[in-house]
């Protein structure tokens, strides 16, 4: 970490919760990376970016996962897609899934996680439920995830409820606290996991997932 924080007068009280080895967690991400890597680019301070990744102010490269694939493909691709008149299903792009895959992967060793899952847990970082639902304020997200991490030494990551597939939750693990002497923090489950969503056979297996959600996988366009 940079050092830089705490920038707050602010005492938290950050609740947490643990992952239990062995636990199954899921994962969409680019394919040229492999199921366990950490996304190394860092967020700009003010603009692009997802909400918790790390800044040039506060240098953790991020990962995040789902407790489930549904929830891992509902958090990649269900971002403001409205039903479709007049069938009230959803309609989700190719490009969304074009190049990436579905990952499963276990944890090799508890994980101890903030919890931002109740009003509870949000009061004890300051908070209420505006820090997991504004879409339009990432870079004030991305600033008090670096104040937790800073109050909060032995945490590992976040975990929250998804905002798209509710009841279950979505979490990001901090590469720099997750190193140990057990090593990586995540065995990859290969035969789990869709290699390629946007193959045909990738495309039915996230249309079979996703379909409790009315949303499904557009076919790719045709050339001309």
């Amino acid at each position: 970490m940079s050092g830089l924080f705490p920038m707050i007068d602010l005492k938290l009280r950050p609740n947490r919760r643990v992952i239990p080895a062995g636990t199954e967690l899921w994962r969409v991400h680019l394919s040229r990376y492999a199921p366990d890597e950490f996304n190394p680019r860092l967020a700009d301070i003010h603009f692009d970016g997802g909400r918790f990744d790390g800044t040039v102010l506060d240098q953790y490269h991020c990962l995040y996962l789902a407790e489930s694939a549904l929830t891992a493909l509902a958090e990649s691709v269900l971002r403001s897609r409205p039903f479709d008149l007049p069938a009230g299903d959803r309609t989700i792009p190719y490009r969304t899934v074009w190049q990436r895959s579905l990952s499963c992967l276990r944890t090799r060793s508890d994980l101890t996680l903030v919890s931002l899952v109740s009003g509870a847990d949000l009061a004890g970082v300051c908070q209420d439920t505006a820090f997991l639902e504004d879409e339009s304020n990432y870079a004030r997200a991305r600033r008090w995830s670096s104040e937790i991490r800073a109050q909060a030494s032995d945490a590992m990551g976040l975990i929250w409820e998804s905002r798209r597939n509710r009841s279950e939750h979505a979490l990001v693990l901090y590469h720099d606290r997750c190193a140990g002497p057990a090593g990586a923090p995540l065995e990859v489950l290969p035969e789990r996991g869709v290699a390629d969503l946007g193959s045909a056979a990738g495309r039915e297996r996230a249309n079979e997932l996703l379909a409790p959600l009315r949303a499904r996988i557009a076919e790719p366009e045709r050339p001309g």
